[in-house]
């Protein structure tokens, strides 16, 4: 990342506390679909893009509990407000490090299981943080990927809002792509992993001016799934 975003991500995540109850959409979708006893216990685990630590944490006291956890991210402030919370909560077993997800300093094939949540949207260059995954998972093992998906009316709605001058945010992030689900799955595939699942929750309705509208019901038809705001991807390393 050029020195300009992430001075911009450190004082954002200056602002934010650590996601203690790791309960968003996102965490759900992850917890629904992550096979702990394959993918955790005893396993060699990284989350990349870590931010503030909250998950990782509570990986860290989980039944299921790695082998080797590390919790990376390129955010000096994210990482030390982790640090500082897993230290509070005598967790052991989980270390820190500050690594950039376009070029990390990961040995190739060093885990067995890469977690990153809500990530590559907030990336200079998301397709290569895919290559990245790729290149530091173990053959075997498994990448479990949370994004935005604009492929519905939440994509309508951003750029609604940009031909107003208003350009939409993530909760006011720097940088906030534009994810389109099939996109994401292209670039995993073309980093030359196998895409083993694809599930996506959260159908809301935009109204100017009003609070997102969400139409829960949606979430049980599964051919929605394409245009779901949060987005799961789960794919393997050959």
């Amino acid at each position: 990342m050029s020195t300009a975003s992430r001075l911009a991500y450190d004082a954002w995540h200056d602002q934010h506390d650590v996601d203690r109850d790791v309960d968003t959409p996102w965490h759900r979708l992850l917890f629904a679909h992550l096979d702990a006893e394959r993918d955790l216990a005893g396993r060699r685990v990284l989350e990349i893009a870590c931010g503030r630590g909250g998950l990782a944490c509570h990986l860290a006291r989980g039944a299921h509990r790695p082998a080797h956890l590390l919790a990376a991210d390129f955010s000096t402030t994210a990482v030390a407000k982790g640090r500082l919370y897993a230290e509070s909560a005598g967790l052991r077993g989980l270390q820190w490090s500050v690594n950039d997800l376009h070029a990390c300093g990961i040995q190739t094939g060093t885990f067995d299981t890469v977690i990153s949540c809500e990530s590559i949207e907030h990336l200079e260059r998301p397709r290569q943080a895919c290559e990245e995954f790729a290149r530091i998972l173990k053959p075997g093992g498994r990448l479990y990927l949370t994004t935005p998906n604009y492929l519905g009316p939440l994509g309508l709605y951003r750029g609604y809002a940009r031909l107003k001058g208003t350009p939409y945010t993530e909760g006011g992030q720097p940088i906030n792509r534009f994810m389109l689900l099939p996109r994401t799955c292209a670039w995993i595939r073309g980093a030359g992993l196998r895409v083993t699942t694809v599930d996506g929750v959260g159908h809301y309705l935009p109204w100017p001016g009003r609070p997102l509208q969400g139409v829960s019901w949606f979430d049980s038809w599964r051919p929605l799934r394409w245009f779901a705001l949060h987005s799961l991807v789960v794919a393997e390393k050959p």
